[in-house]
């Protein structure tokens, strides 16, 4: 694969550029942006949990960056609603930061972020998907969109 970068790390760099951007941009203080920082959180760590352990149930790689070890394609679980819920799960992290330090400038690192994953890691990730599970993830992705 090209991406030689792990999510992780790119779901933190985004998160670092959401905090110390914040003096950027207009802030807000509200306690709503609290609670929906906390329930984003929540549900981003309840879907990426919900990845890791399908994939653990499939005895298959949780690797990234070693795609091509994958020896089963995972469609149960959370990955019936979304192929990439790992992924999914990180954008409700940021979300969670940016609700909490910066709403506006978190908008638009959250974007990036969303097309840096798309491009660098979801579709060459899809490419070998393919190669490896060519009728089932072909089916696979007739069924089940990418993000959610």
């Amino acid at each position: 694969m090209n991406n030689k970068i792990p999510p992780p790390i790119v779901t933190l760099t985004f998160g670092l550029l959401i905090y110390f951007t914040k003096s950027v941009f207009p802030t807000f203080t509200n306690g709503l942006l609290n609670i929906l920082s906390l329930l984003s959180l929540i549900i981003g760590l309840s879907i990426l949990i919900s990845a890791v352990s399908s994939f653990k149930k499939q005895q298959t790689t949780v690797n990234p960056i070693a795609i091509e070890k994958a020896s089963a394609l995972v469609v149960t679980g959370i990955f019936k609603y979304s192929r990439n819920p790992m992924y999914l799960g990180m954008v409700f992290i940021l979300i969670a930061i940016a609700l909490q330090f910066n709403p506006v400038g978190g908008i638009i690192f959250i974007i990036l972020f969303v097309m840096f994953i798309t491009k660098f890691q979801i579709i060459p990730e899809e490419n070998i998907m393919n190669k490896l599970f060519t009728d089932s993830f072909i089916e696979y992705k007739k069924n089940t969109r990418r993000w959610f």
